[in-house]
């Protein structure tokens, strides 16, 4: 009985050590954070101008062969998505076209096998297997430009929008290059607008770009993209700027519908620019500053920052590496790793001091 005791007591120190392990594994701590958003390292102010959105391109779609129209598989005002079958042509000539050439093809190609053969055995110089080798390569070119024209009469949307409108109805011909249709690509779309001059001279002190609905009950704010802006005024003395959306917004929002575009401007001098943090969110990791900043499902990553060293007090400016829209750990910096998920500490709202209730 003392040996079966003694033999099970390793298997219950395994066990132990397995389950203590386990526990360990399950228990690791997951460590709570406060986050805070960078601040313009200046005073800004915010000027809001009416914009049109529209769509990334209008482009006219068409065949790349010409025939007559089988099928039209879309209306006027269909979203459609990218790859979608849009319209055929009548591709019987086609086929006959490929079938007769691919007969021929397969001809030559056991003829010039037969020709190899006599080559091996020097029966057939070597200027008449080139010859009849330059021969098969030729008519397999020939075979492929018909498989593609027979695969032009199928027409496809190039990118997810809309059919704006159709140009011809089944039975018509069409040449090769003709606008089918009229397509608006919305794979992005984008907003257009008028800038006065005094605001094009401090475009560089431009801060955030949004943009709201005016008619929406609860207006909802759509962070926008700098696209492109014209060096050249129009005949009002205008400049046009144009946004994208940083991200594809609801399909309320469609071309033509008219928008409010909020700017948000530095009021300092441009050149110094920058947000400004607390000094005890930045760490320095292989002598670079960085600070940790909390992604959208609640992990970290490393930002590597360049601050400007004239400070003092408890906040620093960060000239390069942020963009003002991040969250950034404010504290406890030097026990997070890269990669790691975190619980933010919420802050007592000012009606509840302490975060007593």
């Amino acid at each position: 009985m003392k040996r079966k005791k003694l033999l099970c007591l390793p298997a219950l120190l395994l066990c132990l050590v397995c389950s203590c392990n386990e526990q360990k594994k399950t228990s690791l701590p997951i460590h709570s954070v406060e986050v805070t958003n960078p601040t313009p390292s200046c005073k800004t102010i915010t000027k809001s101008y009416s914009g049109i959105v529209r769509e990334a391109h209008e482009i006219s779609l068409g065949f790349k062969t010409a025939g007559q129209i089988k099928r039209i598989h879309v209306k006027e005002g269909e979203y459609v998505r990218k790859g979608e079958l849009l319209a055929e042509l009548d591709d019987q000539d086609y086929l006959l076209g490929v079938e007769a050439l691919q007969i021929q093809y397969d001809q030559l190609k056991d003829e010039v096998a037969r020709t190899r053969k006599l080559f091996e055995q020097k029966s057939v110089s070597a200027n008449d297997y080139e010859k009849a080798s330059a021969g098969l390569r030729q008519l397999g070119v020939q075979l492929q430009v018909n498989k593609n024209k027979l695969e032009y009469t199928r027409l496809y949307a190039p990118e997810d929008g809309y059919i704006q409108s159709v140009n011809f109805s089944p039975a018509e011909m069409v040449d090769a290059g003709t606008a089918m249709f009229t397509f608006l690509d919305v794979s992005h779309l984008e907003v257009k607008m008028d800038l006065p001059s005094s605001t094009y001279r401090i475009i560089n002190n431009v801060t955030g770009y949004n943009c709201m609905v005016p008619s929406e009950k609860e207006s909802q704010t759509y962070p926008m993209d700098f696209l492109s802006l014209s060096p050249k005024a129009d005949g009002n003395q205008l400049y046009q700027l144009i946004l994208k959306f940083r991200e594809k917004p609801e399909r309320q929002i469609t071309p033509g519908m008219n928008i409010e575009v909020c700017l948000t401007i530095n009021e300092g001098n441009a050149s110094k620019g920058g947000f400004k943090i607390p000094v005890c969110s930045v760490f320095k990791s292989n002598e670079n500053s960085c600070v940790w900043v909390l992604k959208e499902d609640s992990t970290i990553e490393k930002r590597v920052i360049t601050i400007d060293n004239n400070f003092s007090g408890e906040l620093i400016t960060v000239i390069k590496g942020l963009n003002g829209t991040e969250k950034i750990v404010r504290a406890g910096v030097n026990s997070l790793q890269e990669g790691e998920k975190v619980t933010i500490i919420e802050e007592p709202k000012e009606t509840n001091v302490g975060g007593l209730i």
